[in-house]
């Protein structure tokens, strides 16, 4: 999670529809894998190995974020949760890159990079944003450098050199609203504010888009049409 939005979001950030919803997606995708030991990269507050600890049988967490003031430790569940600047190897069966890889010139580096400090047949669990044609001032507000579509994101896991499990799109549900607001705006020529879109909702907004996308669950590993996020799941050989 993006230390930005932590911030915005503040102690409701465990309650916010989007993060819920993201953090229930990931459980599913990763339901089948039973990881143990998990490497988070680019973690910022470290939201999805907290939710991770908490609700899985994993057993240890690494957070890497360059933008840590320092190293810590923290337990989560009793599990231990640490959160490192920097990274020479580890021994982990599960790699998260939750929202990381738009944020860098050299996609693919960054991603061998990583490949290269863990075991084989370490699985990656990649999330990025979806479709270009989406880009509005959030993605200004939080230094994105590109959106990514399906494809895009398959041939960047085979491209660094891992095998491809499954892929597909998430937050179907809010996707046609996204979509005609940011189309609308292009169309009025309205200047895109450099700002963060998450907000604080009252909890009635809060709990039917935490329903909508509870509901598209059972359709999460067949979506191969449209999203807010591409979801990618896939192993070092």
């Amino acid at each position: 999670m993006d230390l930005k939005e932590s911030e915005i979001l503040g102690d409701q950030v465990n309650s916010h529809w989007y993060y819920t919803a993201k953090a229930q997606a990931t459980r599913c995708m990763l339901a089948a894998l039973k990881p143990r030991h998990l490497l988070d990269v680019g973690a910022g507050s470290g939201f999805f190995s907290r939710h991770l600890l908490h609700n899985t049988n994993a057993e240890t967490a690494l957070c890497i974020d360059p933008n840590y003031p320092g190293d810590s430790d923290e337990f989560v569940s009793g599990k231990p949760l640490h959160f490192r600047t920097r990274l020479d190897s580890i021994d982990a069966d599960l790699v998260l890159l939750m929202d990381v890889l738009e944020h860098v010139d050299d996609d693919v580096g960054l991603l061998r990079e990583y490949i290269s400090k863990v075991p084989s047949g370490a699985h990656f669990f990649i999330s990025v944003p979806a479709f270009q044609f989406l880009w509005s001032g959030h993605d200004d507000f939080l230094e994105h450098k590109r959106r990514y579509t399906l494809a895009e994101v398959e041939m960047l896991v085979g491209t660094a050199g891992l095998t491809l499990v499954r892929s597909n799109y998430y937050f179907l549900a809010v996707f046609p609203i996204a979509a005609c607001i940011r189309l609308l705006q292009r169309l009025a020529g309205s200047k895109q504010e450099k700002k963060s879109q998450l907000s604080r909702h009252n909890p009635l907004v809060n709990g039917i888009l935490r329903l909508l996308c509870w509901l598209e669950l059972p359709l999460l590993r067949i979506n191969k049409l449209a999203g807010l996020s591409v979801f990618c799941l896939a192993q070092k050989p």
